[in-house]
């Protein structure tokens, strides 16, 4: 063997070694979608129809594990997730608070921010909705009401972005409610009873009496296609244009190539049949939002969270 090919075998050899092993392609192995919520609402639903078409499409297992627990934090299913590797296996399903507040809130396996969006694909039909005896039939003829007359708000907790939106229109619209508290279920029953004068529900929960009620406002960024006269909060004041939205996300150090299989599989899983008949029978808005654009719609978010925050305090 002479010298040239002695040298030849070495590099090959050297480069061998250096290379190591062949990645896998993934996925390879069972994927988890974590919703930090128990079973059965909308982003559940939705989530495992994407898991479905996931394990579908690359024939692995994929499957919805719910962690639920900590509303307003620790968010223990996001824990998971910003905890486990950086490889695509384990993904979550979840609402703004999470990737926008769990940082700032002193949660620390959270911070720094930890997650990147792979896209938004859920706005929950969230609604100011009174009785049809009402004495207001519109967000402007409850402000007039409400100043001279005691009117109690029903919500699902403070920390909800709805619930914060809600008063924070209050304030500017120069108005107080009478009182307000926190209720478990919010649907046709609260409003019948007179537990509350106006509940900050969402569509699906007040269906079976949308004829006897009155939708004052969405608490969405476009009208609901069940209600379309019904305006949005945006529409009524562009300071307080959030809503209340689901989408996947991964930790910031995933491979681009594994963003990009898993919203291959989601943006056509929220745009089929399916899911779209949930859209339709529950006045959800479902669609797909991309990496780049839920990004920028997060940071808009943050800056009209803050804005409301001031307003609130």
């Amino acid at each position: 063997m002479n010298t040239k090919s002695i040298l030849a075998g070495a590099v090959a050899l050297t480069a061998a070694a250096l290379a190591g092993p062949a990645l896998a392609e993934y996925p390879e192995k069972p994927v988890s979608f974590i919703v930090p919520w128990p079973p059965g609402d909308l982003e559940d639903v939705l989530t495992r129809m994407i898991a479905e078409d996931f394990q579908a499409e690359y024939g692995v297992s994929a499957a919805v594990v719910n962690k639920p627990g900590g509303g307003g934090g620790p968010f223990p299913g996001a824990i998971d997730v910003a905890t486990a590797p950086a490889d695509g296996y384990t993904i979550g399903s979840f609402v703004p608070a999470v990737p926008v507040i769990g940082h700032e809130i002193g949660i620390d396996e959270l911070t720094p921010a930890k997650f990147d969006p792979i896209g938004i694909f859920l706005t929950y039909p969230f609604v100011i909705a009174t009785s049809m005896d009402a004495p207001y039939s519109s967000m402007e003829e409850l402000a007039a009401y409400a100043k001279e007359n005691d009117v109690a708000l029903g919500h699902f907790g403070d920390v909800l972005t709805p619930t914060q939106v809600t008063k924070a229109y209050a304030i500017n619209a120069e108005f107080s409610w009478g009182s307000d508290a926190a209720f478990d279920a919010l649907d046709c029953n609260t409003l019948a009873s007179g537990d509350a004068d106006v509940i900050n529900t969402t569509l699906q929960l007040i269906l079976p009496c949308l004829d006897s009620v009155k939708v004052l406002m969405a608490v969405t960024d476009e009208r609901i296609s069940l209600i379309p006269d019904v305006p949005t909060i945006g529409e009524l004041d562009e300071s307080l244009n959030i809503a209340l939205w689901n989408g996947l996300f991964v930790t910031k150090d995933t491979p681009a190539d594994v963003r990009e299989k898993i919203a291959a599989v989601a943006s056509k899983t929220v745009m089929s049949e399916r899911a779209q008949a949930v859209a339709k029978e529950t006045g959800a808005l479902v669609y797909w939002m991309d990496a780049e654009a839920s990004a920028a719609r997060i940071a808009t978010d943050q800056e009209t969270g803050a804005r409301i925050g001031k307003i609130l305090e």
